[in-house]
């Protein structure tokens, strides 16, 4: 959950701070997506995200509440969300790799006072003595002065038997036609140091091929956050992207549901192949510097990103207890 950062105008903070922050978008017109070919992905969502708005009175769907005012291009990225989270569900369920989630009603789906913001989260912990550590999806969605704000996430981490890189891919859509894309296989190891983990995990999966189909987009531009560290953290091969399909927009959702959907879908392939199974022979101070590093980088990730913006969208209350349950995942103390 390493967010860029953008220049939307959030809602004023409240006056009391909580803890959980998500990417903040690129001013509207800065990013736009077109339609695709390809057929739609489609999914389900967990069981935790589908029992949520019986078992949590007063949360609205998560769906419902969003789909209001998100648009069709919002609802796209959050179906290719959902068919990579049942994918991933599928293969890494039927070998007992994953628990069910434990993720409570009020924090499963969730929204503000004021009726402005809604959002869903579901987390589910690897089994005992498989390589994962948790997979994360969630939604977010939040009216903004000037227009509104969606984000999908799905974020799958691997725990340290493995050295393997961890999944993310995020959407952030600050307009009906202006979208972040952010995918990429995140690196585990100083790369220049470890040349074998590069020809391993990115030059001998060709995964750099996908990022290339995205940049040879025409509505396509490099994304460069403002922050080094978030920089800093993905892999040369990361989709990093700014999709804007122009005043019209024409096209958005053929980008989101075609090459995005496609990209996102073969990335996901390459992690499920090359990543999953693949546990780790290590030295226990090499171990060590990897899990340090996991944990700067999850740790920096709750710093920049979410103690910034949810409490801008949420009641105190709901910001910390979604802050508390990414916490729990990301293994992050509260300081």
């Amino acid at each position: 959950m390493l967010r860029p950062q953008h220049h939307l105008r959030w809602p004023p903070a409240p006056s009391r701070p909580s803890a959980v922050s998500f990417p903040a978008v690129p001013p509207r017109g800065a990013a736009r997506i077109p339609r695709a070919a390809a057929p739609p992905l489609r999914g389900k969502t967990s069981s935790a995200l589908r029992a949520s708005s019986s078992a949590a009175p007063g949360a609205a769907p998560a769906d419902s509440a969003m789909g209001q005012e998100s648009g069709a291009v919002a609802v796209a990225h959050r179906d290719v969300a959902r068919a990579l989270a049942s994918e991933a569900e599928a293969r890494l369920g039927a070998r007992r790799l994953l628990l069910p989630s434990s993720v409570p009603p009020d924090v499963a789906a969730f929204r503000n006072g004021a009726g402005n913001a809604a959002g869903s989260l579901d987390v589910r912990r690897g089994a005992p003595g498989s390589t994962i550590d948790f997979m994360l999806q969630s939604s977010l969605h939040c009216k903004v002065p000037n227009g509104a704000i969606d984000i999908t996430t799905l974020l799958i981490f691997l725990n340290t038997s493995t050295d393997a890189p961890h999944f993310l891919m995020e959407f952030i859509q600050g307009s009906p036609t202006s979208m972040v894309v952010l995918l990429d296989l995140l690196p585990r190891k100083d790369l220049a140091f470890h040349p074998e983990y590069m020809e391993k995990y990115y030059e001998n999966t060709q995964v750099d091929k996908q990022r290339e189909k995205i940049e040879e987009l025409p509505q396509a531009r490099p994304y460069r956050s403002q922050s080094l560290f978030v920089r800093s953290s993905f892999s040369p091969t990361a989709i990093l992207t700014t999709i804007d399909c122009g005043q019209g927009g024409e096209g958005a959702l053929e980008i989101v549901r075609g090459q995005l959907a496609a990209a996102a879908k073969e990335v996901l392939q390459i992690w499920l192949d090359s990543c999953v199974d693949h546990a780790s022979e290590m030295e226990d101070g090499e171990r060590e510097s990897m899990l340090k590093r996991d944990q700067i980088v999850r740790s920096k990730s709750i710093e920049v990103d979410l103690t910034s913006n949810l409490p801008r969208m949420f009641d105190p209350d709901v910001a910390n207890r979604v802050i508390a349950e990414i916490r729990k995942a990301f293994g992050v103390q509260e300081t």
